[in-house]
């Protein structure tokens, strides 16, 4: 999202609610105290467990740990990460099971990029927060309390654990939530939340401000307060409550979730059950004191959380099946444990890869921790998939390096014939996988995800290219010359599912998808800011632009439930993009719930191909609705 004074002037379009490094040491547990020295914990119920060396950036937390400790190591962590957006600072923060906080004394701290907080039990009432889990706005240095906001508040994690939310000593306003006022690449799963309300947006903060995310899924949470939230996505959950919708708000196997009969006042698109998921692989300690991953099966057809009856259905994997890779480990040190069995645990930091990265073994984990981040050196490919039934890659970002690289990450090869033999059973899987093409440092790459297996499911992703950052371009006339980024999703194989898609700002498509039989359930996109000429953005026929989501020509059947495209061409604002989203016209092509809007520059004529009105400065805010398409 832009930072530019224009959005944040918006405040007439957003609906709210009136109103309302100094951790880089892996910890030990410690043996078991008394409580009244920690101020107030619980007596472990668990022997203690042996932590693995896990790197630098893990800090692993025991029951026996003085809350004051804890306290103070994540007060520490939060204000050396709320303003480190472009930093390489990479960090993991793990509870083992247990209780921390209590009424006298709970538990309360922030969560700040590039930081990922996670319970170690096999289930989320293991470990048990008495207190709160927080994202604030961010205040932008230079503009005042008027430049606080959350468009900006990516890239972290929350997952795994039970909180028991309870603000005592906060003051006033913000004893009347938890916040988590947070925009795209940040996930929250697996999260038992109960007490008092749980905010999307912080409207202490100088009041009500905007955010653009996010995701939510496997968790069960109390009254929900969506507010300034211009999207937002969460599946396979269960809500007390849930208010205030902006642009799109899409929910998909949710007990509680709203109807949807009056759409698009309000905009919401509700889903009954998630057609295909499959829940993210998670950390965990067992009662004997082995660290375990859990991999969860692949569902279909499904509502709620995965949890209700017990552990996650599923295999456990050994920790020391795993290869732990470090930032610096030898790309092809790599490769031989993969080839040798042995799954890959990315530990905090970032990678230089110089060559790609192979998982080719059928079943095969790769697991991010604290948004370990694989950055292309000298045009790599940092991460290849083979077309084999069950791999999993979560938790990971990859990043385009200064060389054009064709492709991020590929999934099966470019050519060859798909034969992935677990169908929808067990499809290969990808779960909070992030992409960036500029930023922290100048970015090139031809495409950033590429799909040319069948049977593939994509659970929460961002493909970036970066409308901001630090590269010292003089303009985004300069950016759209350097920062290259033609294609984000391309997707080749049949029967690919995306449930939580997210991408932004490329210079062709955003999404071209060519396989048949495809399905998204949610969809956001903005076109990129900063074509300088509307002959750069004009197709080889002279369509005007190109649509953030195209459907190829040739496909006969593909779905799409809740999509939105937003214009914003601060570079140029007389630039015309012809439709936001372009589909065959075929009964097998269906489009449910989608819309265009306007930030304040450039115009959208269609939403859909030649249907739909038109959005631009006359409407600037208001979103450009098209129920279904084609017209039932």
């Amino acid at each position: 999202m832009s930072l530019t004074p224009v959005i944040r002037r918006l405040a007439g379009i957003i609906a709210v609610l009136a109103g309302a490094a100094l951790i880089a040491s892996t910890l030990t547990p410690m043996p078991a105290i008394a409580a009244a020295r920690s101020g107030g914990h619980s007596t472990p119920t668990r022997p203690p467990a042996r932590t693995p060396d896990l790197g630098p950036n893990v800090t692993v937390f025991s029951p026996s740990t003085p809350l004051a400790e804890i306290q103070n190591k994540l007060d520490a962590l939060a204000d050396q990460q709320r303003d480190a957006e472009m930093t390489t600072a990479r960090h993991a923060v793990l509870f083992l099971p247990g209780t921390y906080g209590t009424a006298e004394h709970p538990l309360q701290f922030e969560v700040g990029y590039y930081t990922e907080v996670e319970g170690l039990g096999a289930r989320p009432g293991d470990v048990t927060i008495n207190g709160s889990i927080e994202v604030y706005n961010r205040c932008l240095e230079g503009g005042g309390t008027s430049n606080c906001l959350a468009l900006v508040n990516f890239w972290r994690t929350l997952g795994n654990l039970s909180l028991k939310i309870d603000k005592t000593g906060q003051d006033g306003c913000r004893q009347d939530a938890n916040f988590w006022a947070v925009s795209q690449a940040v996930s929250l799963r697996r999260v038992d939340v109960s007490g008092n309300k749980f905010s999307l947006m912080d409207y202490c903060t100088a009041g009500p401000q905007y955010a653009s995310g996010g995701f939510i899924a496997d968790s069960r949470l109390p009254a929900v307060v969506n507010g300034s939230q211009q999207q937002w996505f969460i599946r396979n959950s269960q809500v007390g409550s849930w208010s205030n919708a902006v642009w799109n708000q899409v929910f998909s196997g949710v007990g509680g979730a709203p109807d949807d009969a009056a759409f698009p006042d309000p905009p919401y698109t509700t889903l009954d059950k998630t057609p295909v998921s499959r829940e993210k692989p998670y950390l965990y300690v067992d009662d004997s004191g082995r660290w375990l991953v859990r991999v969860p099966s692949a569902r279909q057809g499904t509502s709620g959380v995965s949890w209700a009856n017990g552990i996650t259905p599923g295999r456990s994997v050994p920790l020391s099946d795993f290869y732990i890779a470090r930032p610096g480990s030898p790309v092809r040190e790599i490769n031989r444990a993969l080839a040798r069995g042995k799954n890959l645990l990315l530990t905090p930091g970032v990678y230089d890869i110089d060559r790609s990265i192979e998982v080719g073994r059928p079943g095969t984990v790769v697991l991010g921790l604290g948004h370990a981040t694989l950055t292309a050196v000298r045009g790599a490919v940092p991460l290849k998939v083979a077309d084999r039934a069950g791999i999993v890659v979560a938790g990971v970002t990859i990043d385009a390096g200064t060389r054009l690289s064709p492709v991020l990450l590929q999934v099966g090869a470019r050519h060859g014939h798909p034969r992935h033999g677990g169908g929808g059973r067990d499809p290969i899987t990808l779960s909070d996988v992030y992409f960036r093409i500029g930023g922290p440092h100048i970015g090139r790459a031809t495409t950033a995800l590429e799909i040319n297996a069948d049977h593939v499911l994509v659970d929460h992703t961002w493909l970036w290219r970066a409308d901001h950052g630090v590269e010292g371009f003089s303009g985004d006339t300069e950016r759209w010359q350097t920062n290259l980024g033609r294609y984000g999703l391309v997707v080749n194989g049949d029967d690919v599912t995306a449930t939580g898609l997210f991408a932004e700002h490329f210079q062709r498509y955003s999404t071209l998808w060519k396989g048949e039989r495809g399905r998204v359930v949610f969809y956001q996109n903005e076109l990129p800011y900063d074509p300088p000429t509307q002959a750069d953005w004009t197709q080889p026929d002279g369509t005007l632009g190109f649509p953030g989501y195209k459907v190829d020509d040739r496909v006969r059947s593909h779905s799409l439930s809740g999509g939105g495209v937003y214009v914003f061409n601060q570079n140029n604002p007389s630039i015309v993009t012809a439709s936001g989203f372009e589909v065959p016209r075929r009964k097998g092509v269906k489009l449910h719930h989608v819309l265009t809007v306007n930030l304040s520059a450039g115009t959208i004529v269609h939403v859909v191909n030649d249907t739909g009105t038109q959005a631009d400065n006359t409407n600037t805010g208001t979103p450009q609705f098209v129920v279904d398409y084609p017209t039932p």
